[in-house]
């Protein structure tokens, strides 16, 4: 059956053009997403908060509750079961993914997130009732521990909680509101249940790559489980003898028999036979007689559904197509039910910038504009909850046909990839390029229409273009004379997970459920570029790759700064002068960097393989008094991509060389067609002259040209299903060197204006790349531009469909 559903689904995805536009598709119940997936929603939803992490039911099937922890407001919320209604819903400061009911039914637990505390929240009449705090420390920063999992006992008298800052098991007496013992874990943790007999609690160690059983008696750790890598979400049985571990890092279910703590078997959650990251495992619901297992992958929008009634011997029943990024999933009766993070749709802004009031509490403050503060990408991601018949065998084979449809992805794609005969690039990873050098540069958030609007052939919109043909010179001329690309969508939202997605073409369950806190200025990390091995896919990035090949890199600035390597692969391949992100440095100084040292390299006969390059000035310093204006960040951006394909075309070296040119992530900038959407170049003696190619193109169809260039393997499911950029290549070279435009402004043009904007950019922190508000930097940004009093029309969502579900609304 498996087989001629995969035959089917895949003759279903061909049909599809390569110019398509994101959005719902005609004659088809799908939605194109901007990175090329689709989705088609089975049974019915109702609109959740931001970003929804955990569900929780209650002892009785009454009660759901939700945490969402999103960028822009979090909240609790209660839901009806019966009437699948919302009933209550609670602001929270700050949140994270823990949730418990107590057995009564009275009490509500939510972790407190970076405020280090668990919130207390008494049901009554089927409202939130009032509330209580259990104080575990001092807020973030004075204190990191932020709770994640929860559980607690039948009689309510102890509450256990584990730690994703500190690493540690708590446990508490709520009734007291004591900690009764802190018990050191060798990871950072997640998620915890509490066997039957409650005398052991089990604890998925999300960096360790096990899970801990802790002795409650002994009150230590008694066991370490090895398990998959990015272990999450944990199900036990109603008997206690055989847990479940989602491994979101490796798209795997371990299966652990309790009584002897060994994995007995491991369940492959994937579409096809792949070991590619890119399913991202994440959720667990047993059936009420607990013979089929639904797990959510969130990274391929569906349940996988598993005969589990012998385990360690599961069988594979198909797939479910639900939402966008699956978080959590759970079962009442005859129905399964699922949290969807980022909804059913991208979600568009369609009333432009609006003031959030104070009962948003989402962090950013910014003077006398903290009642203002505009909605903002992560902000405008919807989370649903879906209700789903469960489906008996011929639905679940029309819903396993479906999820292949919807899915780019094939195990044929990882050894060929699209492509055509003769073309420079390879289809295959053992044949030969005649590129030999490749160059990626990497840029800062600008959307396509803030750049190339204005340029006649391509689907731009000039009303929205605030750095042209006067200020790009250089970009428009790459555009004009080689392929202009009007399709191309970045794979991330911010540069949190931007520069993961540029690097390895898929960003963890760690990065993507942790980046909103901070982005929402809630406490937590900023460091998402390396240094922390939580944080990396599997197998790494792309210079783990290039090392593994035997393939020569360096890196300019990206993922390091002035030599220092924050990830071993990039230790001693690290150029020493070249500086990270700063917006006080500017990108004419990065020019210099590689100029000094591509010409050393040139003169040793070492010109590395692949080269990455940081040109980051484009993100700009907004209003900010003394800064650098935006127009003359963004020139100095110009003018330093330009020297760099001037110095590199009159070079020997050009005739096997191509630069790849784009933005980690597009900033939440105005664009006519998606916020996604961003300028991005392809240039080089074998790229077409003055083209203008339509096809949907995105970060990881960048990095998979790259990879066949280079004969490197995909990194994930994304690259492997991502349409390379043949289309924008010629077997006929045209060797014609490329020379620098001079910029038409002043690069060191400053800010000297006094007014609301520039009061509001003094608040905002440029110390990291994204500190500072997307959307409200990109309306600075735009005013800077446009006019103190001009309104900056709203980031538009494409796959947009409808904004509120209602409850009963089928939208399968």
């Amino acid at each position: 059956m498996k087989k001629y559903l995969i035959i089917s689904a895949i003759a279903l995805v061909c049909q599809s053009a390569y110019s398509q536009l994101p959005g719902k598709i005609e004659n088809t119940k799908q939605v194109l997403l901007p990175n090329g997936w689709k989705l088609s929603p089975a049974g019915h939803s109702i609109t959740l908060g931001d970003l929804p992490l955990n569900m929780q039911v209650s002892s009785s099937g009454k009660f759901i509750a939700i945490t969402n922890n999103g960028q822009s407001t979090q909240s609790i919320q209660l839901i009806d079961a019966k009437t699948e209604s919302l009933l209550d819903e609670k602001i929270i400061r700050k949140s994270w993914y823990g949730l418990a009911f107590s057995k009564d039914e009275k009490h509500l637990y939510a972790s407190g997130g970076n405020d280090n505390v668990i919130i207390n929240y008494s049901i009554k009449n089927n409202r939130f009732a009032d509330s209580d705090t259990i104080k575990l420390g001092e807020s973030w920063p004075k204190n990191k521990i932020s709770p994640a999992g929860i559980a607690i006992n039948k009689l309510n008298t102890k509450l256990y909680t584990v730690t994703k800052e500190d690493s540690s098991l708590y446990i508490i007496n709520p009734i007291g509101k004591r900690i009764l013992k802190k018990i050191q874990l060798p990871a950072i943790a997640y998620s915890c249940t509490l066997s039957p007999d409650e005398t052991k609690i089990y604890v998925s160690l999300w960096g360790g790559r096990a899970v801990a059983v802790v002795n409650l008696i002994e009150e230590k750790i008694a066991n370490l489980i090895p398990v998959g890598d990015h272990p999450n979400e944990l199900l036990l049985n109603k008997k206690g003898n055989y847990l479940f571990v989602a491994n979101a890092n490796d798209n795997t279910v371990s299966v652990i028999n309790t009584a002897t703590n060994k994995v007995i078997e491991t369940i492959a959650t994937t579409l096809y036979a792949t070991q590619l990251t890119g399913s991202t495992t994440n959720g667990l619901a047993l059936s009420m007689n607990e013979k089929s297992l639904f797990i959510a992958n969130a990274d391929n929008n569906c349940l996988a559904v598993f005969d589990v009634s012998q385990p360690g011997n599961s069988q594979s029943q198909g797939f479910i197509p639900v939402g966008w990024y699956p978080t959590n999933v759970k079962v009442i009766g005859n129905k399964i039910l699922v949290t969807n993070g980022k909804g059913n749709t991208s979600l568009a802004n369609p009333q432009g910038p609006q003031p959030i009031s104070k009962a948003d509490n989402s962090g950013y403050q910014m003077g006398s504009t903290a009642n203002n503060k505009l909605q903002y990408i992560a902000g405008l991601f919807k989370g649903s909850l879906s209700f789903i018949d469960a489906p008996k065998i011929e639905q679940l084979r029309l819903y396993t046909t479906q999820v292949y449809a919807n899915t780019p992805f094939n195990d044929k794609k990882t050894i060929t990839a699209d492509g055509e005969k003769g073309n420079p690039i390879p289809r295959k990873q053992d044949e030969k390029s005649p590129i030999k050098h490749v160059f990626y540069i990497i840029k800062e958030n600008r959307t396509y229409d803030q750049v190339l609007g204005d340029m006649p052939k391509g689907n731009g919109d000039s009303s929205l273009t605030l750095f042209g043909k006067k200020i790009t010179p250089n970009q428009h001329a790459l555009a004009d004379n080689y392929v202009l690309l009007d399709n191309f969508y970045v794979d991330a939202e911010v540069s949190a997970d931007g520069h993961n997605w540029s690097m390895a073409a898929y960003a963890t369950d760690v990065v993507e459920k942790t980046w909103p806190t901070s982005y929402g200025a809630r406490g937590g990390t900023t460091n998402y570029e390396g240094g922390r091995p939580v944080t990396y896919p599997k197998d790494g990035f792309i210079w783990d790759y290039c090392q593994r090949a035997g393939v020569t890199y360096r890196s300019y600035g990206e993922f390091g700064d002035y030599g220092k390597a924050n990830i071993k692969s990039l230790q001693g391949n690290m150029c020493p002068s070249s500086p990270g992100f700063d917006m006080d440095i500017t990108d004419q100084v990065r020019a210099d960097a590689w100029i000094h040292d591509f010409d050393s390299l040139l003169v040793a006969g070492k010109v590395p393989q692949f080269s990455t390059l940081r040109i980051s000035n484009d993100h700009t310093s907004g209003q900010k008094k003394g800064k650098v204006s935006p127009q003359s960040a963004v020139a100095d951006n110009d003018l330093a991509v330009g020297r760099i394909i001037d110095k590199l075309s009159h070079s020997p070296v050009w005739k096997e060389s191509v630069v790849f040119i784009l933005e980690d992530d597009a900033q939440n900038g105005p664009d006519h067609v998606d916020a996604h959407r961003s300028p991005a170049f392809v240039v080089g003696p074998y790229v077409k002259r003055n083209a203008v190619v339509h096809t949907m193109y995105s970060t990881s169809g960048f990095l998979r040209t790259m990879e066949l260039i280079l004969g490197l393997p995909p990194m994930s499911q994304y690259d492997a299903a991502a349409i390379p950029l043949f289309e924008c290549f010629t077997s006929k070279p045209d060797f014609r060197p490329f020379t620098t435009i001079k910029p038409a402004i002043n690069l060191d043009n400053r800010n000297v204006a006094v007014n609301e904007s520039s009061r509001r950019s003094e608040f905002f922190n440029f110390a990291k790349e994204d500190s500072a508000p997307d959307l409200d930097l990109n309306e600075v940004v735009w005013k800077s531009v446009k006019g103190e009093n001009s309104v900056m029309p709203a980031p538009k969502r494409s796959a947009f469909v409808i904004l509120e579900k209602k409850k009963k609304d089928d939208d399968d």
